[in-house]
């Protein structure tokens, strides 16, 4: 907590010191990160790996029933969600990433390049090798980091309250034990399973449908009365009647 209450604290001091010399910053000089530092600033057109990075942590941010792709290439789809996610946070919404969007991305990860509201631990209550699943375990756990930054911008719709995460990664050990379906999303660790705490599950099945799942199951949904469960599969499958889904 203290890490995370300093990176914030110095995200603020960097906007303000800026605003009192009047000058702007160039993207190379918006921080040093102990995850990733972007050097220029992004737009559309733009391609590499530094758009990959950015398009990792909007991908919950891509408007209703859409998802993002992950593939280095600054498109329109990519100025949109950076779009909504600098209105999300109060910053100049023109589609463009430099010194401000980077800046409240720093503030918003930590180190390891989780978001700061959610840990790779959270992810994975079944091992810490993240092996023995449908992929590797770096597919795993590279899948895991990029549902916990939709996770984050579902967290920060709901009013930044926590989300409880009940399920994550599983190998196919840990899923046969839990009684997961031979296809089960989780063993390609690209799902979660949410429990109720200050939101219900139907608010939390209906507000994940603008944050990039392709896959959302809740109440009335066959076995997942007590949780929502949210994943990144090939096609869009959305049920959760008890919710109007």
């Amino acid at each position: 907590m203290l890490q995370r209450a300093a990176r914030l604290l110095a995200a603020i001091v960097m906007t303000m010191a800026g605003a009192l010399v009047g000058t702007v910053a160039t993207a190379g000089t918006a921080h040093a990160d102990g995850c990733y530092t972007w050097t220029r600033t992004l737009s559309q057109g733009a391609s590499g790996a530094d758009v990959t990075q950015l398009q990792i942590r909007l991908g919950g941010y891509p408007g209703y029933g859409s998802v993002l792709s992950v593939d280095g290439v600054f498109g329109p789809a990519t100025a949109a969600a950076l779009t909504r996610f600098q209105s999300a946070y109060g910053l100049a919404a023109d589609g463009v990433a430099g010194p401000n969007t980077f800046s409240k991305l720093y503030a918003l990860q930590d180190d390891d390049c989780t978001p700061i509201h959610f840990t790779y631990s959270e992810l994975n209550d079944c091992n810490t090798t993240w092996a023995g699943g449908a992929v590797s375990a770096s597919a795993a756990k590279a899948n895991a980091l990029r549902t916990m930054w939709k996770l984050e911008a579902l967290r920060h719709a709901l009013g930044d309250q926590p989300i409880r995460v009940t399920s994550g990664f599983r190998s196919t050990t840990c899923n046969q034990n839990a009684g997961g379906a031979s296809s089960s999303r989780h063993l390609y660790g690209d799902a979660a399973d949410l429990g109720s705490g200050p939101h219900s599950l139907c608010r939390l099945a209906q507000q994940a449908r603008n944050h990039g799942f392709r896959g959302i199951l809740g109440p009335g949904y066959p076995d997942h009365n007590d949780h929502t469960h949210l994943d990144h599969r090939s096609g869009q499958f959305w049920s959760a009647p008890t919710c109007g889904i």
